[in-house]
């Protein structure tokens, strides 16, 4: 059996290799969709599949995760994801496709769960920031590589779904190495026996952490599903937006620790507010300067320095919120906030598109920004006393 610290890197790598499925998938096919003469509003229901897939697995997690334990639910998560990439060549339906991305959201949050709550309930409270940001460093580095995955279109169609089941698969056999754990067995007696309430008293708790997973999403949805679709119609190549896209997950990766540590230190309210004011302030720049290949890569890199990190930060935040008995429920909901900004980021960003073509997608994001920083702004920063550690 394997060490805590090897378990954890291979905690880590299932995560990597399920960012580079969310993140080649995304893009993937919504430049198919958008190719096969899909309307955009379409194109961005269709991306919901993964993050509805997401919402209808996290209410029924929790349970399985008290019977069997961390393992069994990430072996069949991982099942779930790599088994439905390998399905994508076998029938290009729209619906088929629909329904296998639905598929992997309920396979990638099972997945995320079991690795999120194994990594929180056992980091300790003076480098929490440091352990959950090497948790979003490497989703975000599998999200980087991913839509570079969209240039193999001009090999095969389908090329990448059958490279990334394939990575997903060797990834998941480390896995079987790694001995069975439980969580904490007082978790499930505290306040009350009821899912539906620990999930009350959470959100009660850290509600304010979790508008950082649900602004993630909500971006990560919206710049991988959508923007390959407003960037063709820009005029802008296949090519340059599958450049344009990476370099917000890959400027990330450079501040993922730097923040993370820095959260330690002064708080994570505070990094989160700076770290949403910079994103304004490069979406706002963006909007001016669409047209340019140059200003968008700049654009997408300043905004991955800043708010590329505040799904773990939310995390991070979450932990500090929440009483080691919600650290379960509290990880759900973070999925479930990350799931919902999902969905509203390319519905949202599609009726944008088809109804208001006159308006710039990078406005609308700056809206959500806005809103969440004055949320961060009026409320006051508090702490749990216990360490969950």
């Amino acid at each position: 059996m394997v060490t805590a610290r090897r378990r954890f890197w291979i905690l880590i790598g299932l995560v990597t290799i399920s960012g580079f499925s969310q993140g080649m998938l995304l893009p993937l096919l919504a430049v198919i969709l958008e190719q096969n003469g899909v309307s955009s509003s379409i194109n961005g229901i269709h991306a919901t599949g993964l993050y509805i897939g997401i919402l209808v697995a996290s209410p029924f997690i929790e349970k399985p995760l008290r019977s069997f334990g961390f393992k069994p639910i990430i072996l069949f998560g991982g099942v779930l994801v790599f088994t439905s990439l390998f399905l994508f060549p076998f029938w290009e339906s729209l619906w088929f496709w629909f329904v296998l991305r639905v598929t992997i959201g309920i396979g990638d949050q099972i997945l995320h769960f079991g690795t999120q709550t194994w990594i929180t309930t056992t980091a300790h409270k003076k480098d929490r920031g440091l352990s959950i940001a090497y948790y979003g460093l490497f989703f975000s580095l599998g999200f980087t590589l991913g839509p570079l995955m969209t240039n193999l279109l001009s090999v095969s169609t389908f090329a990448p779904f059958l490279l990334s089941s394939f990575l997903s698969l060797g990834v998941w056999m480390f896995m079987l190495k790694v001995r069975n754990e439980f969580p904490e067995e007082d978790y499930a007696s505290a306040h009350g026996t009821s899912s539906l309430g620990r999930f009350i008293k959470a959100t009660k708790l850290g509600w304010i952490a979790f508008l950082g997973p649900l602004c993630y999403g909500f971006l990560e949805a919206a710049l991988h599903g959508i923007f390959p679709v407003y960037g063709l119609r820009l005029g802008h190549e296949v090519q340059m937006i599958s450049f344009i896209i990476p370099a917000f997950a890959a400027a990330s990766l450079f501040s993922q620790i730097p923040l993370g540590r820095w959260s330690d230190k002064i708080g994570r309210p505070q990094v989160i507010r700076y770290a949403l004011s910079g994103g304004i302030l490069a979406f706002l720049v963006a909007s001016f300067f669409e047209g340019s290949v140059v200003a968008l890569f700049l654009c997408f890199a300043f905004a991955g320095l800043c708010v590329g990190s505040l799904f773990s930060l939310g995390i991070s935040y979450m932990t500090d919120l929440l009483p080691r008995e919600l650290l379960p429920a509290g990880n759900i909901l973070c999925g479930m906030s990350f799931s919902i900004g999902s969905i509203l980021g390319p519905f949202l960003s599609g009726i944008v598109l088809d109804f208001f073509p006159q308006v710039s997608l990078f406005l609308l994001i700056v809206g959500l920004l806005v809103a969440i920083l004055l949320a961060f702004l009026f409320k006051k920063d508090v702490t749990i006393a216990e360490d969950p550690a």
